[in-house]
């Protein structure tokens, strides 16, 4: 495995300060998305990014990465992986995480690769309905296997932060560009995966990158503590990583 799954540092974090500007939509009528729209004449005319969240899906803080992405010309799309059953933020440390993964918090919801591939699917065929012929993708935590596993659904070039249950055969398997984000702390990305990821992307002969920041852990570039600085600094600089990745392997090619 390239990345271990999720523990309950992937529900832990803090809320950032801001107001949402964007739109609630419905992709088939049936799953709700959150569209993040640039400015008139921003736009990089082609160019769109599906944002694939953690477990918490769409709230506060994705919601105001998606504008961020936005403000810098992208399109953004986040859809709603768990049919309305996200974890909350800083869960109690008895949530059973496994179960909800497997089972949903009815029982009758489960949030694996059988039920999530067809939204993450759906996401890229609605966001290139909107006239992206380019199209990125962003993937924290529990989201950053779904980039992994989508360049075969139609993404060109990813971009993951602190992933999480990646396997192997998956990151083996990509056809595009990939840039990774990771935690000098992190029981999810160990440093041990982390340098295997290295070799097996080297392997798949596409461009990567792997940036390492110290001083944070597991969840960082999207729950952070701002109040942080050194949390605060390497959000920032994760999500500009992020941009300068997309500025030259999405708009620039």
């Amino acid at each position: 495995m390239a990345s271990n799954p999720p523990a309950r540092c992937c529900t832990l974090g803090t809320l950032f300060e801001g107001t949402p500007k964007g739109k609630t939509i419905k992709i088939d009528n049936k799953i709700d998305a959150y569209v993040a729209t640039p400015a008139e004449g921003k736009a990089k005319n082609g160019c769109g990014i599906l944002y694939i969240p953690d477990v918490i899906g769409i709230y506060q803080n994705s919601q105001l990465m998606a504008d961020l992405f936005a403000e810098y010309g992208y399109i953004t799309v986040i859809p709603d992986l768990f049919n309305g059953d996200p974890v909350k933020l800083n869960r109690s440390e008895g949530f059973d995480l496994f179960k909800w993964l497997n089972e949903g918090s009815d029982g009758k919801n489960p949030h694996t690769t059988a039920y999530v591939d067809p939204i993450v699917e759906a996401g890229i065929k609605y966001i290139k309905g909107l006239g992206v012929t380019k199209l990125g993708a962003v993937g924290y935590c529990f989201g950053g296997k779904y980039v992994v596993r989508h360049y075969k659904s139609g993404i060109d070039v990813g971009y993951t932060g602190h992933p999480s249950f990646v396997e192997e055969e998956e990151l083996a398997a990509i056809t595009g560009p990939l840039s990774i984000a990771a935690a000098e702390t992190d029981t999810i990305f160990t440093t041990e995966l982390r340098q295997k990821s290295e070799q097996i992307l080297k392997g798949t002969k596409q461009p990567f990158q792997i940036n390492l920041f110290s001083g944070v852990e597991h969840g960082f570039s999207v729950r952070g503590d701002m109040k942080v600085k050194a949390q605060r600094f390497a959000k920032e600089q994760a999500f500009l990583q992020a941009i300068a990745w997309f500025d030259n392997y999405l708009v620039a090619e």
